[in-house]
């Protein structure tokens, strides 16, 4: 059994999966194995890696279920310690899943290793440097479109981005699979969110380092899908994981944050798909399932509030 699975779920990744593959093939690290789900391609990338990479296990699901359902799926036919997402649309470095198990056997309470996620056709860049949540409600990727030779110290972060992430299955045992009502989007945000109310860690790793084409398959940064999934998937995770108090206690902050974020999709011609968004996400909350309560993790619940206040001043910070 390999200590390592690692899951891409695909998605008409055609222009990306042979590149994504051939990246793997060059690790120095070699305990491990790759499991491809595929959403129902009609491109012929699942027909390519079914072809050229017979070593590679291959899930073919009956319909477009979205990520964190083809990240499941993956799971499901995996046994190995650790669990490495990735994006179809990447190229590995050489040495990422060697330096992302090393930072994962620091600290058994860490749950998940982000890495450091370059721009593919602007590689100077950063993408993503581990990901952070505010007051605000918003989620966002520390360092995005940084020099890449900022964020060079391992440190704590919110949550890992799961275009590139190496996470520990016994704690995703624990405290669920990736939420499949997220589709996609935010479900990293979800998952690195309920590890932290367990009072485990998640952990950027700068020396493993991943090359990301991002909206590979959506499009631009900003689409009305993109738009009106993140909208909703926002509502969701504010209900999911916070406790009454705690969302009355945020509820200032969250109304400006949702409000600015209306007026700035409606200024850039995504207004209808944000609102609509919200609206869904509100109809989300009525049927998703919220996060028991637990008194033994007041102290987490506190850390967490603290950092979303701390987290609300770095965001401000980055934009300046």
């Amino acid at each position: 059994m390999s200590k390592v699975s690692v899951i891409i779920p695909n998605y008409k990744g055609i222009d990306f999966i042979r590149d994504c593959l051939d990246s793997l093939k060059a690790q120095t690290y070699k305990d491990f194995e790759i499991i491809v789900a595929d959403n129902l391609s009609d491109d012929g990338s699942a027909d390519i890696v079914e072809k050229e990479y017979p070593d590679v296990k291959l899930i073919r699901l009956s319909q477009n279920f979205g990520f964190s359902r083809a990240i499941n799926e993956g799971l499901k036919v995996s046994r190995a310690e650790f669990v490495l997402l990735l994006n179809n649309d990447t190229k590995a470095h050489e040495r990422l899943i060697e330096k992302l198990v090393e930072t994962m056997e620091t600290d058994e309470r860490i749950f998940s290793v982000a890495s450091k996620m370059l721009q593919m056709y602007a590689p100077e860049k950063i993408d993503g440097a581990g990901d952070l949540y505010c007051a605000l409600g918003w989620a966002f990727a520390r360092g995005k479109d940084k020099s890449k030779d900022r964020y060079s110290k391992r440190q704590n972060v919110f949550a890992a981005c799961g275009g590139a992430a190496l996470y520990r299955r016994r704690v995703l045992e624990e405290i669920g699979w990736f939420d499949e009502f997220h589709f996609a989007y935010l479900e990293d945000v979800d998952i690195g969110y309920r590890a932290r109310i367990m009072g485990y860690r998640n952990v950027y790793e700068p020396e493993a380092v991943v090359y990301h084409a991002g909206s590979g398959v959506s499009g631009s940064r900003h689409n009305d899908f993109k738009v009106r999934l993140s909208a909703r998937n926002n509502m969701y995770i504010i209900m999911k994981n916070m406790p009454t108090l705690q969302i009355i206690l945020n509820l200032p902050f969250l109304l400006i944050g949702f409000g600015v974020k209306a007026v700035f999709f409606i200024l850039t011609g995504h207004g209808r798909a944000y609102l609509s968004g919200i609206k869904r996400g509100y109809l989300l909350c009525r049927e998703g399932r919220k996060y028991p309560y637990s008194a033994s993790n007041f102290k987490n619940y506190v850390q967490i509030q603290l950092e979303l206040y701390l987290n609300t001043i770095k965001r401000f910070t980055d934009l300046l």
